[in-house]
């Protein structure tokens, strides 16, 4: 980044972003030759600028081109929506993918609390709309289009969770196709919800070593071997151990099966494979589920994956990829300032002081504590 960035409390948030490995990557894959302005690391700025202000369309960014401290952190002083397509059309999402990685693992730095030495890990999946006459690739229904974005999200506490691995497809895609590819890690606990109940795969993950908790299905057959009893004071109406399927369709391992009930008051079936926690600690395990519906509200609602600013995979891949790093970008923030602010206080602050001196953005963090 440029020293004029650097002063700035916009130059303080994009601070982590590794600009010598993105500038070898895009070496590699020759992503800025011949480009005299757009270059991969001024558009990385200008598009995470455009998040942050929920800019809904290439012309809105264009626009903002009139703001002088943008001119010179970019080193240019106008770009037209068109060089703006051709740049979000070209650029390989691998490059956003890998950044958005790497701000993960600056995240993974900081102490995670964990449940009996397991990080929690939630998985889940969102659907993003699109316009079936412009996005046919993206087909899933008569009348609909869409992308997924599948999710797995590493929940450190309720004021602080974060995106660690991502995948996006068409929605067509099934969630139970992901499950695999984003459950990897044996030194975690997974949350899901029902949509991802797959008996073979328990079986699998079992045997394998990986720990779950999720929610069965109302129809779900369950054969009882164990009742355990409860602890006084206990939440939870039930704790058994069971075998889980129809003769046709079973599990072969045994499982644990609780009755809790949520805060409608409707009775939910939680499974796990894990036996040497106390009832109400899966229960609490299951509740936090809620972190990753959070997230993705937030996504929706503070950057900006409503409006797409290109038609193509790509140009919709890199989109939501930098949603992400805008996210990662706030957590990084909020870590380092130590601060129990909300996202969105911390995303407020920044547009306000944007071109300020960082220590303005900054102290406001301490004036609040």
């Amino acid at each position: 980044m440029d020293k004029n960035t650097l002063l700035s409390s916009f130059g303080k948030w994009v601070l982590p972003i590794n600009t010598e490995k993105i500038n070898e990557q895009v070496k590699f894959l020759k992503q800025d030759y011949y480009t005299k302005k757009l270059t991969t690391g001024a558009y990385i700025k200008l598009l995470l600028f455009a998040q942050l202000h929920e800019f809904n369309s290439l012309h809105a960014i264009s626009d903002a081109l009139l703001d002088e401290d943008l001119q010179i952190t970019l080193g240019f002083e106008s770009i037209s929506a068109s060089q703006l397509s051709r740049k979000n059309n070209n650029l390989d999402p691998a490059i956003l993918s890998t950044l958005f990685l790497d701000l993960v693992k600056k995240i993974q730095e900081y102490r995670h609390p964990s449940t009996r030495n397991l990080p929690l890990k939630i998985i889940d999946s969102s659907t993003l709309p699109l316009n079936l006459t412009n996005y046919k690739w993206a087909k899933f229904r008569k009348t609909k289009a869409g992308v997924k974005l599948h999710l797995r999200l590493v929940f450190m506490d309720k004021d602080t969770v974060y995106p660690e691995k991502a995948v996006i497809t068409v929605a067509k895609e099934h969630d139970r196709n992901q499950l695999e590819v984003l459950v990897d890690d044996k030194e975690a606990m997974y949350v899901f919800d029902r949509g991802y109940v797959d008996y073979e795969r328990f079986d699998r993950m079992t045997d394998d070593g990986y720990f779950f908790v999720s929610r069965l299905k109302k129809n779900a057959v369950i054969r009882e071997v164990e009742s355990f009893s409860l602890p006084e004071g206990s939440t939870v109406l039930s704790d058994k151990m069971v075998l889980i399927g129809s003769t046709q369709n079973r599990a072969e391992n045994f499982f644990r099966l609780l009755e809790v009930v949520d805060s409608k008051g409707n009775v939910l079936r939680l499974i796990t494979n894990r036996f040497d926690l106390e009832a109400d600690e899966i229960s609490e395990i299951y509740r936090s589920r809620w972190a990753i519906e959070l997230f993705f509200k937030w996504l929706k609602q503070h950057v900006e994956i409503k409006h797409f600013y290109g038609m193509s995979e790509t140009a919709i891949q890199n989109q939501i990829y930098l949603a992400l790093i805008t996210y990662c970008l706030h957590v990084l923030i909020q870590l380092e300032t130590n601060s129990k602010k909300t996202l969105l206080r911390i995303s407020r602050w920044l547009k306000a002081a944007i071109w300020k001196p960082a220590f303005v953005w900054i102290r406001r963090f301490e004036e609040e504590t």
